[in-house]
């Protein structure tokens, strides 16, 4: 009997131990909760706070410079653009200028060459051997330049308008050769005793080749254009 009695008594104080701490401990929890609500309150205050102090700190002159420098930076934009497109352009001008240049150039060289390929096709075979025995008389002791010169000279009267218009006539054409005055060409002609280099002097000079530009006029003068022995003027 005394044993169950003692064991009610601890029973009973077990119980209420444990409903003290329980209550204890319940206590603590709702304090804890309390500080924390009251903690998230504080926060959400301060947080309310401070953007509305940083919102109204902005000013409407920075707003405005803000503003001002997006439009700045939007011209810059904008001129830079223009720039690299008429750059663009300049450059496309140009390339089509100089395109334009290169072909008129290969045209007129092209109408050049046409027009010596007629100028030597329009040549009789006499005529070209007529120039060379000229050649041979006036220039057969010069360096080879010297005789495409002389046929130059001769190609040049006969396309200036200022002379005949033909091989023979430039030659023969009154006081102005002497080989032709002297009756030493024809005697030339004739035995076909002129060099092989004055032959071929006198094909490139019809086909063209000149190294004495325009002159008209050749001798052994002191001024000119010196080629071996003889000026060209």
């Amino acid at each position: 009997m005394k044993h169950n009695q003692n064991r009610r008594v601890l029973l009973s104080l077990y119980a209420a131990a444990s409903a003290l701490l329980l209550t204890g401990f319940t206590s603590v929890a709702a304090e804890t909760d309390r500080n924390a609500e009251q903690k998230s309150y504080i926060r959400e205050e301060l947080f309310q706070w401070d953007f509305a102090e940083t919102a109204g700190g902005i000013s409407g002159e920075a707003v405005q410079d803000t503003k001002e420098a997006v439009q700045a930076a939007h011209t810059a934009y904008l001129i830079k653009v223009e720039e690299e497109k008429k750059a663009a352009e300049e450059a496309r001008r140009l390339a089509e200028e100089q395109a334009a240049a290169e072909a008129k150039a290969a045209e007129e060289a092209a109408a050049a060459q046409a027009a010596a390929e007629a100028q030597a096709v329009s040549v009789a075979a006499s005529e070209q051997e007529l120039l060379a025995a000229l050649i041979y008389c006036e220039a057969g002791n010069q360096p080879y330049e010297g005789q495409v010169a002389v046929g130059a000279v001769v190609m040049n009267r006969v396309r200036s308008g200022s002379y005949p218009n033909t091989i023979t006539e430039v030659i023969y054409q009154s006081g102005q050769f002497g080989p032709a005055m002297t009756g030493w060409l024809d005697s030339v002609l004739a035995s076909g005793s002129y060099s092989d280099s004055a032959r071929q002097a006198a094909a490139d000079a019809i086909a063209g080749s000149n190294p004495v530009g325009d002159c008209l006029y050749f001798g052994n003068g002191n001024w000119g254009l010196q080629i071996g022995d003889h000026y060209f003027h």
